[in-house]
Order: structure tokens, then C-alpha cells, then sequence
């Protein structure tokens, strides 16, 4: 009787410690003993997940990523920002949400749902170190690719490019036809076609798609084509393995390749026994004295070669040293092996394909290297004729050497930072600045022929002094007015950015403005000299001052109105170089040189000379500093001296005037 009872009591006991059991597994199927299909697969992997070494645990998170559950997602996501945590009494993994210092509350993968409230305890963190969530990372893109937020799918893609491999592939492709932004769906195209280049099984298909895009130009493209043609050199015993994509053969000691480097490649693939070195050699010459000699020989004799060489030879003979590797030896090694460049990729179609796409796009980048280096030389010659078309007609028509021109750059530059002080929105504070630069400027230069000019007609060197001291002056009134610290002339927002025509051409808007005006000065110029009555005196005095005079023209009042409108046009000038340069007051002192040499060169007095010789020297700059790119100083002096040699054959400049002018 006694026995049946204590058989009874542990039948109950067990049947409620199974109870017991189910009920602290919430993950489990209704009406069933199994975990939840996600638990089964963290169950599975558990022990690899615990361990969390780097080395080992692709295959859990492989197992998740490609478990086809939808709630891998948010395994992978918990357990990438550690809030994985694992009940100690039962093993369940479940996300955890800190209440305060002791408790943790915990969501079921599977349902989302909160099962319960545990202390800290009774958990055990999964704390992923830096490699693992890097893999973690990796396995989540298949699941971002196609994620409701455009900014994560855009996310995904970023982490793609940062680290392409050959598992993305598929899951990219498969996300391509569902993408509803055009935008994204054409990035993830590119990648695409960059991950099938690199990574995709398939040679064929690899092959058309780098002859589809063998015309671009994008770095991304020339990076993933640059390892298919790359190569390691290698060494074989007798001849090289049918099988290999080989690039050439190298003869040791016939070109790039060394005997004694060839020796080393022997050497690192064990072909061939390691050479000792001098310090190795005395090394084991020191190991090994015994009562003040080495090998018979005495310390004293070993500073010499030859000594060292019969003291290790005894060393050798006796056994106590490794033997050296003879001239002959080297030379039988190298003539017994075969030495070859082979490619990387071991497929000499790839190779050739991906040969063929570098050297087209090397062609073309060689295209849009030349039209960006014509747009970065227009854009200077734009420059140099802006700062140079007031001096032009100034120099043209009196003949004065007006070195203060640069300052009148420089005042017309800090005319458009007073402006906007006062206007902060910069696109009205522009369209403002650009006429009162001119009518500041053309006021200032009216005073400076009326004051100083007209008494210096006809002496250049007197002219050349007195304006060479105004332009000290400016300078240090500028200074005393806004001090010796640069200030900033912003373009307005329309103006920021670039023209960007491909990976290799583009040019900033503001660069293109000021082309643009350039053209527009030049228009307005013409209109002037051809279409008014100013034009038509201004041509009549440049041509023949005395015969202007007896036909009733007023050359003073025409060198007045003439030297305040260069005045004028290079304060608009200095507006528009403002705009990028910064606003000193030595801003002008770097132009008027430039600006001297574009008008000598051009042709005194003619503005389609000015604009030829802005053109010629922009042009000659540019190429100068694109051959030697890192030092523009060069540039400058190479410059003036082919302005110099040009001179010579041309003192009188590219287009010379007829009249007056050409008679000085």
C-alpha cells in the first residue's frame, strides 16, 4: 500500500513539473511541445551564439539570414545593437527592454508580444563584438534592400558599396524589379552590374555586362575592373601548369626582374634555401668562440671578409653551422624554375574583356581630361579679360600706366561686402553691387584723371610713379577701413555647386557666371564703341588724337569719360572675382600684373585683342600647371617668359592697332 502511494506522488510530481515547464515556454506552438519556429532556429544555433567568436559564428547568423522567417530581421537587428539577451533558466533567447538597473522585460520574436518582466540575474547578454556585427551588418542588407524607408534601403546600398561581396548579389538583383524610386532602382542596377563583374559565377554574363558599360567613366566602374588585371609573379619547377592565366614569362636578370629578386621568390614559395646574411653570418660566428677563436681563426683576423669567410667555412665542415648558398647553387635554382606574371583573375576572357573596357575608358578619360582642362582655361582667360578690359581701354586710349588698376578691382570687391552688410539676401545684394560697384569705381577713377592724370599726359614714367603711389595709398586705406582680415563675398545659393558632365568634366557655376559676364562685357563693349557717340570720339582720339581735336572732339573730356568707364568696368570685375577670391586688400596687387600682360600681349587699345591675349595666356597657364601640377609658381614665371619671348617676334601684340596707336 505504502508503495503504490509514493508511485502515485511521483507520477503528479512529474506531471506538474512538465506543466510547469510548458509554462514557462510562451514560444511554444498552441497545442504543441515544440518552440516557435524562430526559437527552433536560435535553439539550433544557440551554442555558436553564446560562444560569439568571430571565427565561427558566419554559420548561426547564415542560418537566420536565410532561415525564410520574417522575424529574422529583427533577430539580427536586437542582436546587432545588444539587446539579445538569453533566459538562464530555460536557454530562450528573446529581445530585452531595460526597466531600471535589475529587471529587464522580454518581447517573443515570434508574436512581438511581452512575455514577462526577469531580473538581470536570471539573463545573460549577447554582446557582439566589432567583426561580428560587421557580419551581422552584411546579413541584414538582403532585408533592407526591400524595407518600407527609402533612407534604409538607401542605407543598405551604402553598405554594399563599402563592403561589395559575392552573397549580395542575389538578394540585389532580387530587390531590383520591386523598387518603386527611380533613383534607388537605378543605383542598385550599378551595383549590380559592379558585383556581377566582381563576384558572379557566370563568365559570359560577366563579360557582356563590362561591355555594356565599357563608355563609363565612374571611378567605381575602373575599381572594379582593376583587380581582373592585375598580376603576382610566380615561380614553377620546370614549366608553368596548363590551367593558369598567365600575363608573360620574366628571364631572371633580363629586365625588371633581378637574379637576386628572383632568387627571394624561390626563397618565399621553399624552392629554394634561404641566403644568410652578413648579421646572421656574425651571429653564428659569435655563437660559437671558443678560447678567442672561430673555426681555427683568431678574433683579431675577424674584421676582414675573407676571415669571416674560412672561420664559417669550418663552421660548416664541422657541423656546427648551416652551409652557405653558392653563386652556382643561385644559378642552377633559377635555371631549374620557370618565372611568369599571372593574372589574378583566372579567366583569360575576363581579363582580356576587362583590358578592352580600361583601355576605352582611358581613352575617354583622356578626351574629358582635355575638355576639363579647356573649361578651367576659358574660365581663367574670363578672369584675366574681366580684370584687363578696363585697363585696356584706359592704356589704349591715353597711354597711361596705371598701376592703381588693381585697386580699382579691389574697391569694387568690397563694394559688393559693404552691399551685403546691408542686403543680407545674396542674390538681390549681387544685382545691387554689380552697378554701384561700377558707379563707385567710375567716380573714383574720374577723380583720379581729373586730380593726378590730366597733368601727366604724354610722361610715363611720371605716370607710372604717381599711380603706383595712389595704389599704395588705396591699399593701406582699405586696410585702415577693414582691417587686414579676408571678408567674404558669398555667392548666392543658385551659384553654389557644379556643372558636373561626367566622372571627369565639370565646372562651378560660379566659374560659369563669370564666363557668362565676361560675354556680356564684351557685348556691352562693342554696343559702346560701335553704337554711341562716346564710341565714336573714344575710336577717333585712339586713332588720331590731333585730327579728333580739329574735328571738334574734346580729348580731355574723352580721356576723362574713357579712364572713369575702365575704372568703372573693373570694379564690376572685382565683384565678380570676389565671388570666389578672397576679399584683401592686396586683391588687386594679384591681378594687375596678369592684366598687364594680357593687354601687351592682346594688342594696346583693342578689346579683341584683349580677349585673344586673356585667352593665350589663360590657355598657356593652365597647360603649364596641368604638366606640372604641383607648383603653380612655375606656371607663373614660365608664363612670363614666353610673354617675353613673345614680344619679340610681336612687340606690337596679337592684333595691333592702325592710327595713333600704331604710330607710338
Amino acid at each position: 500500500m505504502r508503495t503504490t502511494l509514493l508511485a502515485g506522488l511521483l507520477v503528479l510530481l512529474s506531471s506538474l513539473a512538465a506543466l510547469s515547464q510548458q509554462a514557462q515556454t510562451p514560444l511554444a506552438n498552441p497545442g504543441t511541445a515544440d518552440p516557435s519556429p524562430m526559437q527552433a532556429v536560435l535553439q539550433e544555433q544557440g551554442a555558436l551564439i553564446l560562444k560569439s567568436s568571430r571565427k565561427t559564428i558566419s554559420p548561426a547568423i547564415a542560418a537566420l539570414a536565410d532561415s525564410g522567417l520574417p522575424e529574422a530581421q529583427a533577430v539580427l537587428e536586437a542582436w546587432q545593437v545588444k539587446a539579445l539577451w538569453m533566459r538562464i533558466s530555460d536557454g530562450m533567447f528573446f529581445r530585452g527592454e531595460k526597466l531600471d538597473s535589475k529587471n529587464y522585460r522580454l518581447f517573443d520574436f515570434d508574436t512581438g508580444q511581452a512575455v514577462g518582466d526577469v531580473a538581470k540575474s536570471d539573463l545573460k547578454q549577447i554582446k557582439p563584438n566589432s567583426g561580428i556585427r560587421a557580419l551581422i551588418a552584411t546579413a541584414l542588407v538582403q532585408f533592407q534592400l526591400s524595407d518600407p524607408d527609402p533612407a534604409r534601403r538607401a542605407d543598405a546600398l551604402l553598405a554594399i558599396e563599402r563592403a561589395p561581396g559575392a552573397d549580395l548579389l542575389a538578394p540585389l538583383r532580387a530587390s531590383i524589379e520591386g523598387e518603386v524610386d527611380p533613383v534607388l532602382q537605378a543605383r542598385k542596377r550599378r551595383i549590380a552590374q559592379l558585383l556581377t563583374i566582381a563576384y558572379d559565377s557566370d563568365v559570359p554574363r560577366r563579360v557582356a555586362t563590362i561591355e555594356q558599360m565599357s563608355g563609363d567613366l565612374g571611378l567605381d566602374l575602373r575599381g572594379t575592373l582593376n583587380p581582373l588585371v592585375t598580376t603576382g609573379l610566380q615561380a614553377f619547377a620546370g614549366q608553368i601548369p596548363e590551367g593558369l592565366n598567365v600575363a608573360r614569362r620574366v628571364e631572371p636578370g633580363a629586365g625588371a626582374l633581378s637574379q637576386d629578386a628572383a632568387y627571394d621568390i624561390l626563397v618565399a614559395a621553399k624552392l629554394a634555401p634561404a641566403r644568410l646574411s652578413s648579421d646572421e653570418i656574425r651571429t653564428t660566428l659569435a655563437a660559437h668562440i671558443e678560447g678567442g677563436r672561430v673555426g681555427g681563426v683568431p678574433l683579431a683576423q675577424l674584421n676582414k671578409e675573407d676571415a669571416r669567410t674560412r672561420a664559417y667555412a669550418a663552421l660548416v665542415k664541422a657541423g656546427q653551422a648551416p652551409a652557405l648558398v653558392s653563386a652556382a647553387q643561385i644559378s642552377a635554382r633559377l635555371n631549374a624554375h620557370v618565372f611568369a606574371e599571372i593574372y589574378d583573375e583566372p579567366s583569360a576572357v575576363m581579363t582580356h574583356a576587362a583590358q578592352a573596357a580600361l583601355k576605352t575608358i582611358a581613352t575617354q578619360v583622356a578626351v574629358g581630361q582635355a575638355v576639363d582642362l579647356t573649361l578651367d582655361a576659358l574660365s581663367l582667360a574670363s578672369i584675366y579679360f574681366l580684370a584687363a578690359i578696363g585697363l585696356a581701354i584706359t592704356f589704349g586710349v591715353m597711354g597711361v600706366i596705371n598701376m592703381a588698376h588693381g585697386e580699382f578691382i579691389m574697391m569694387g570687391a568690397y563694394t559688393g561686402y559693404v552691399v551685403q552688410q546691408v542686403i543680407p539676401n545674396h542674390t538681390v545684394s549681387i544685382l545691387v553691387a554689380v552697378p554701384l560697384a561700377f558707379a563707385v569705381t567710375f567716380a573714383a577713377g574720374v577723380a583720379m584723371e581729373r586730380l593726378v592724370i590730366r597733368w601727366l599726359y604724354n610722361r610715363p614714367l611720371e605716370t607710372l610713379l604717381a599711380t603706383f603711389g595712389i595704389s599704395i595709398a588705396l591699399q593701406q586705406l582699405a586696410k585702415n577701413i577693414f582691417g587686414t582680415q579676408a571678408r567674404p563675398l558669398t555667392a548666392p545659393g543658385w551659384l553654389d555647386g557644379a556643372w558636373i558632365i561626367n566622372d571627369v568634366v565639370s565646372i562651378s557655376y560660379i566659374r560659369i557666371a563669370i564666363f557668362m559676364l565676361a560675354l556680356i562685357f564684351l557685348g556691352v563693349f562693342l554696343f559702346i564703341m560701335r553704337r554711341t557717340r562716346l564710341g565714336l570720339e573714344t575710336r577717333a582720339v585712339t586713332q588720331n588724337r590731333g585730327m579728333a581735336a580739329s574735328m571738334g572732339i574734346n580729348p580731355e573730356r574723352v580721356n576723362m569719360l574713357t579712364f572713369g568707364l575702365g575704372s568703372g568696368i573693373a570694379g564690376i570685375a572685382g565683384v565678380a572675382i570676389g565671388l570666389f577670391a578672397k576679399v584683401t586688400s592686396e586683391l588687386g596687387s594679384d591681378y594687375i600684373v596678369q592684366s598687364f600682360m594680357t593687354v601687351v600681349v592682346g594688342g594696346v587699345g583693342n578689346i579683341w585683342g584683349t580677349l585673344a591675349g586673356a585667352t593665350m595666356i589663360g590657355f598657356f597657364q593652365k597647360g603649364v600647371e596641368w604638366l606640372n601640377p604641383s607648383n603653380t609658381l612655375a606656371a607663373q614665371t614660365y608664363m612670363i617668359v614666353f610673354i617675353i619671348v613673345f614680344i619679340q617676334f610681336r612687340p606690337r601684340g596679337i592684333i595691333a592697332l592702325k592710327g595713333r596707336a600704331a604710330g607710338d
